[in-house]
C-alpha cells in the first residue's frame, strides 16, 4: 500500500496581496478559520503567516501569532501547526549608495525573526536557508544567521522545515546537518517557480530530490500556475505536497479560489486520482516523529491583539 501524501496548506503568506484576491484571510481569526477549512478539507499541516488586521499587510508582531495559535489548539489540537520565519530577510540596496538599505528592507537580527518560535513553540517552522535575487530586491540567509535561528529553534523542540530555493540552498542544509546544527536526515521543502529560484519542472523536481540524504523527508511545491501541476508530480516523485492562497489564488485559469479549502479540495482530488491518499495529522505527526497532539506546549501567550 502506498504511504499516504501529506498535505500542507499555506493559508495567507507574505506576497499574496488583498488588491490581488478578496478572499485572502487577514485577521487572526479569519487566518485560524482559514485554516480550519483546510483541515477540514484533508490538509494534515497548515503553514502560517500573519497580517496587520488594519493594514493587511505582512506582520511578525507576537500576539498575532499567539492568537492564531490558541484558537488552533483549541478547535483542532492534531492539526499540525507550522509557523513562518521567512520574513525579516529582504534587503534592498539604495539607489545612490547600495551599502545604504532603502526603506523596504526588512532585515531583521535571527533571534528577533524566531521570537514567536520561542514563545509559541509550533509543531513545525519554516527555516529559510536562500540568499538569492528576488525580484529587484535580495533575501538574505547567511548561514551565520540560519545557525543562530536553528539553535532556537531546536531549544523550542520546534521541526525545523529547510524551505530551498536552489540547489546551493540544498548543499547548505547537508552542511549544517553534518556540523550538528540541524537533526538529520532532515524535512525538506523545495520552493519551485519563484522567479530566479529553482524553475518548475520534472526535471529541476528530481535533481533536488537526489541531492538530499536517504530518509529524509521532503515535499515541493511551485508557485503560480504550476501549482496543481507540481502537486501531481511531487505525490508521484514520492514527496508531499502544498497548496494555498500563499502559492497560487486561482482554482483554475481565471477562476479566483474562494477559500483554501477549495485548493485543498482539488490537491485532493488530484491526488486520489492518481491513486493515493492524504495523510491525517495523526499519521503525518508519527511520519515526521512530532510530539502527540495531547502533549502541545501551553506557550507563553501575550495578551490578544485585538
Amino acid at each position: 500500500m502506498k504511504t499516504p501524501t501529506i498535505l500542507t496548506c499555506a493559508v495567507t503568506g507574505n506576497l499574496t496581496t488583498p488588491e490581488q484576491t478578496p478572499y485572502l484571510p487577514i485577521t487572526p481569526t479569519h487566518i485560524a478559520e482559514a485554516c480550519l477549512e483546510a483541515a477540514d478539507a484533508g490538509a494534515a499541516a497548515v503553514h502560517i503567516h500573519v497580517r496587520d488586521p488594519k493594514t493587511g499587510r505582512p506582520s511578525m508582531d507576537l500576539a498575532l501569532y499567539a492568537e492564531v495559535v490558541e484558537q488552533l489548539r483549541r478547535h483542532r489540537p492534531e492539526l499540525i501547526i507550522n509557523l513562518t520565519t521567512g520574513p525579516g530577510g529582504r534587503f534592498v540596496p539604495g539607489a545612490e549608495d547600495p551599502k545604504v538599505y532603502a526603506a523596504s528592507t526588512t532585515l531583521m537580527r535571527p533571534e528577533a525573526r524566531v521570537e514567536h518560535i520561542v514563545a509559541l513553540r509550533p509543531d513545525v517552522c519554516s527555516l529559510d536557508l536562500n540568499t538569492m535575487n528576488s525580484g529587484d530586491v535580495v533575501v538574505m540567509n547567511t548561514p551565520s544567521s540560519v545557525k543562530r535561528m536553528a539553535r532556537l529553534i531546536r531549544e523550542a523542540g520546534t521541526l525545523p522545515e529547510l524551505e530551498c530555493f536552489d540547489t546551493g540552498d540544498v548543499m547548505l542544509a547537508r552542511q549544517l546537518i553534518a556540523e550538528g546544527v540541524l537533526e538529520g536526515p532532515g524535512l525538506y521543502t523545495f520552493v519551485m517557480g519563484v522567479r530566479y529560484a529553482l524553475p518548475y519542472g520534472t526535471e529541476a523536481m528530481l535533481l533536488a530530490r537526489l541531492l538530499i540524504d536517504v530518509g529524509a523527508q521532503w515535499s515541493a511545491f511551485a508557485v503560480g500556475r504550476h501549482a496543481f501541476e507540481a502537486c501531481a508530480q511531487a505525490h508521484l516523485l514520492g514527496g508531499n505536497v502544498r497548496v494555498g492562497l500563499e502559492d497560487t489564488i486561482y482554482l483554475s485559469r481565471g477562476l479566483l479560489a474562494r477559500n483554501n479549502g477549495e485548493l485543498v479540495t482539488k490537491a485532493r482530488r488530484l491526488i486520489e486520482d492518481l491513486g493515493g491518499s492524504l495523510a491525517t495529522p495523526t499519521e503525518a505527526r508519527a511520519r515526521w516523529k512530532l510530539r502527540p497532539s495531547n502533549q502541545a506546549p501551553v506557550g507563553q501567550h501575550p495578551p490578544s491583539a485585538n
